[in-house]
């Protein structure tokens, strides 16, 4: 196992799981975009329980190819779960209002210190917690882990770095992270709530770029300060508290080993009996 600025390398399994998930997400993202479809149909709602399905599998293939890798072990496990259930309490403090998020800085955190695979680990399990906890369960959640998965993701696959240049890498891929999130969150309702006949709706039977356009439209003229305030939002947590809470998970993987075989020694045999 190799490691970059303390973040665990993707092995080739945990490539394969994460590379597959990924291209299943971005179909299910992306379709309406490629196909024809009745802007009036149900769209994500009615197929967000089978992307559900699919994905949920995908999820456990990529902690069994950590496992075999070594990316994570039990006590990875064990520090995924605290960090989920930090960030399941921290997302409803914003809940999203005016575009405040205050949960998208722990998941730039968790994957940069620990690495890409937890870190997409840590993107759905703590949307999923969370929704459980705020009461957001719907045809959006799947999405939503998927989104924040790849939040995580990319935070582990940053270059390395150290001391104020890795805040400012951090910093910038906060921000950019959280207009990304933005975007997929947008498209996966767009093409079916918009309407007909404007400028910022889907046209079915229309060339993609059109349609693109037509999405990039609808982004800045609805969702751009939302947006920007999930940006500010990261960044201000990133500077504020960013190099504390690096440094105590850190220190948590450094004591936790991970990667370090976990071997049993035998109890020592009992000397012999001398007779008296």
């Amino acid at each position: 196992m190799s490691r970059t600025a303390g973040a665990v390398v993707l092995g080739r399994r945990s490539a394969l799981a994460l590379g597959l998930v990924s291209l299943v997400g971005l179909a299910a993202f992306a379709w309406p975009l490629l196909l024809r479809v009745d802007p009036g149909g149900a769209g994500h709602v009615g197929d967000a329980p089978l992307v559900f399905v699919v994905v949920l599998p995908l999820l456990v293939a990529v902690v069994l190819a950590e496992f075999a890798d070594g990316g994570i072990d039990t006590r990875a496990l064990a520090v995924l779960a605290v960090l989920a259930g930090v960030g399941a309490a921290l997302r409803p403090l914003g809940a999203g209002t005016a575009g405040i998020e205050t949960v998208f800085f722990l998941l730039v955190i968790g994957g940069r210190a620990v690495g890409p695979g937890f870190g997409f680990l840590l993107g759905t399990t703590t949307l999923f917690a969370s929704a459980l906890v705020t009461g957001g369960v719907g045809p959006w959640l799947p999405f939503q882990m998927l989104a924040a998965g790849w939040v995580g993701l990319g935070a582990g696959l940053l270059p390395p770095a150290r001391g104020r240049r890795e805040l400012g890498i951090l910093v910038v891929y906060g921000v950019v992270a959280s207009y990304a999130y933005g975007l997929l969150m947008n498209l996966w309702f767009w093409p079916f709530a918009v309407g007909t006949g404007s400028e910022l709706s889907y046209e079915a039977g229309a060339p993609l770029v059109d349609n693109l356009r037509r999405f990039a439209v609808y982004v800045v003229a609805t969702s751009l300060g939302w947006d920007t305030g999930r940006a500010v939002t990261t960044t201000i947590l990133l500077v504020l508290a960013g190099p504390a809470v690096l440094a105590v998970v850190r220190r948590a993987v450094r004591r936790a080993s991970f990667g370090a075989p976990v071997t049993f020694e035998a109890p020592a045999a009992p000397p012999p009996l001398v007779p008296r």
